[in-house]
């Protein structure tokens, strides 16, 4: 069982997994709860705590020392073990293709970090919002990449939890509206729409609304510049990090969204966030208080701006 000897599948060494779980929330040179509150969380008496924080000292997992009165501090933690006595496993991150900059970028960052934290870490890349809710849903990874938007209205639906947000400018850069050079927006036009990705969805059928002039052509970013340069499109919204603009060259206009609904979803469009089931309480718990997000930030800054060569 990862490695887990024997004597962690005893009655103690099962609240010792319990417990490891619990210190990996707790800082280094803080005291730890009275043994009696490790009792009532974990619903086992106070001899077995003190039996499962003795396996966790010989373990190597965490060093205390008892300062009278003052209780007992935790000295020293290596989260590394302490992850691996909890059971926590490897945890798998889906996230988008990594086709920009930019995402190459957020899984450097995404790397540095959770190895920062002592969490085996492991990504797997995936097109399509959508796809990757299903992959977590289905219990198939334990977290999911994608925009604050996207997460929003999972967490709605789904029994999902925010794990974190990086912020604006950590999923895309921007959005705007590629127009077919010589085209007008006021004549009938034919809109790329991709239904895998809620965002590119909601931002066109928002800046397209009302309109019933619209015919709407199902398509992904691999496809926009032939069909673009071979006359089947007029206009469509898009990550502009995705554009390829090698092969679009002068045949679009690149203009900016319109009305203040759409830029205020093209800004939440923009922030990363990191979603996990509700159901893994204590991994998600882990996760959020290990994590250091200016890792994943700064990571993914240098990544953008050439200074380091991503690494995922």
């Amino acid at each position: 069982m990862n490695g887990i000897d024997e004597r962690f599948l005893t009655r103690n060494g099962l609240a010792a997994r319990q417990l490891a779980a619990l210190l990996l929330n707790h800082e280094q040179d803080t005291r730890l709860p009275r043994v009696r509150d490790f009792a009532g969380e974990l619903g086992v008496g106070n001899g077995t705590v003190q039996a499962a924080l003795q396996m966790l000292e010989e373990a190597g997992a965490i060093e205390t020392v008892a300062r009278g009165h003052l209780g007992t501090f935790l000295v020293r933690a290596d989260r590394t073990i302490l992850w691996r006595l909890a059971g926590l496993g490897t945890l798998l991150a889906a996230m988008p293709l990594p086709y920009s900059r930019r995402y190459e970028g957020l899984a450097t960052g995404l790397r540095d970090a959770f190895e920062d934290a002592g969490a085996p870490f492991a990504i797997t890349f995936m097109r399509g919002a959508s796809a990757r809710a299903a992959a977590l849903l289905e219990d198939k990874v334990d977290l999911v990449v994608l925009s604050r938007f996207a997460a929003d209205r999972l967490i709605e639906e789904h029994p999902l939890e925010l794990v974190a947000d990086l912020g604006p400018a950590t999923y895309v850069g921007a959005h705007g509206m590629l127009l077919r050079h010589g085209t007008s927006l006021e004549q009938r036009l034919r809109v790329a729409i991709d239904h895998s990705s809620e965002d590119q969805r909601m931002l066109t059928e928002r800046a397209f609304a009302g309109r019933t002039d619209i015919e709407w052509v199902e398509t992904s970013y691999m496809q926009l510049g032939d069909l673009f340069a071979s006359d089947q499109l007029d206009a469509t919204v898009w990550n502009l990090d995705e554009v390829p603009h090698g092969q679009l060259g002068a045949s679009v206009d690149i203009l900016p969204l319109g009305d203040e609904i759409t830029r205020d979803l093209s800004l939440r469009n923009s922030s990363a966030a990191i979603i996990g089931r509700a159901a893994g309480a204590a991994a998600l718990t882990a996760v959020r208080e290990a994590l250091d997000l200016s890792v994943i930030t700064t990571s993914q800054s240098e990544v953008l701006r050439g200074e380091r060569i991503p690494s995922y």
